[in-house]
């Protein structure tokens, strides 16, 4: 696996995932959905700055040394926060790639250890390795939460539901991109744009958005939302036409509530990803 055609990987996932259309309440290049202050070409730009960061999480894995993984996520994560100045230094401080920032460079990472391991691409040693990266994430980010004068929306939602969000699916070794959504995808055919669609509405489904949840102000939509993605799947999906009408008239309505699927786009990027290196797109 070489270095360029790992970074190639993680800029093709995000302009993937912001191509894919019709995609309800994000922005993709018919529509902006519930974002107003951000298009597509917002996203091309934020993601052309970020190959300079996948170079530098890669290289810092593949010079990684030590057996305790958690200590090579500490060594990356300055170089995370340095690529969210990057991108929001591109957007015009607009946030459109904080979450990949974070997660995709988790993988890039350990798609390195795997490569300083000399082990073969294979999407659950992958996870493997991202969960011995993260074994104290969750303690340490939540721990004292109380106490913080000023918290994330993660964190507030962590308080206040007890949903650990992005974080709880990263340090479990995000089992919704290797549960649900890689195998449904390794499946799946179609167009690329119909069957990362439908992937992208069975991650709505399967996983808890944070993103959709801040933006309702309750975990309520949960079950609200899965209801439309059932209904979604009964019309056949996006291979039909009634399928993509639908995913249209959602897309009013998630306008209409000021709805987002940030959270669920976040993981579509990275089954993107781990399918491009696995060769399944």
């Amino acid at each position: 696996m070489y270095n360029q055609q790992v970074v190639n990987a993680a800029l093709q996932a995000l302009l993937y995932e912001v191509s894919v259309t019709p995609k309800p309440g994000l922005v993709d290049p018919a529509s902006v959905g519930a974002h107003d202050d951000m298009d597509v070409f917002t996203f091309i730009d934020s993601a052309t700055t970020l190959r300079p960061y996948f170079e530098a999480v890669y290289q810092q894995a593949i010079n990684f040394d030590k057996r305790d993984l958690s200590e090579l996520f500490e060594q990356i994560r300055p170089l995370g926060i340095t690529a969210e100045q990057e991108m929001f230094a591109a957007t015009n401080n607009v946030n459109t790639h904080k979450g990949a920032i974070f997660s995709l460079g988790i993988l890039v990472a350990a798609t390195g250890v795997l490569e300083r391991q000399k082990i073969p691409y294979d999407t659950t040693k992958l996870m493997m390795v991202v969960e011995k990266m993260l074994t104290h994430l969750l303690k340490n980010d939540f721990a004292d939460l109380s106490a913080k004068k000023k918290l994330t929306a993660g964190e507030k939602q962590f308080l206040q539901y007890g949903k650990g969000g992005i974080r709880e699916e990263a340090a479990a070794g995000y089992p919704t991109v290797i549960k649900v959504a890689l195998p449904y995808l390794r499946r799946s055919n179609g167009t690329r744009n119909q069957r990362l669609l439908n992937t992208l509405m069975l991650i709505v489904k399967s996983s808890q958005d944070s993103n959709l949840i801040k933006r309702a102000g309750n975990v309520n939509v949960l079950p609200w939302v899965k209801e439309k993605v059932d209904f979604f799947f009964s019309l056949g999906g996006s291979q039909t036409e009634g399928g993509r009408l639908y995913l249209e008239q959602l897309d009013n309505l998630f306008i209409e509530k000021n709805l987002s699927l940030g959270g669920s786009a976040d993981l579509l990027i990275l089954t993107i990803y781990c399918a491009l290196l696995e060769g399944i797109l």
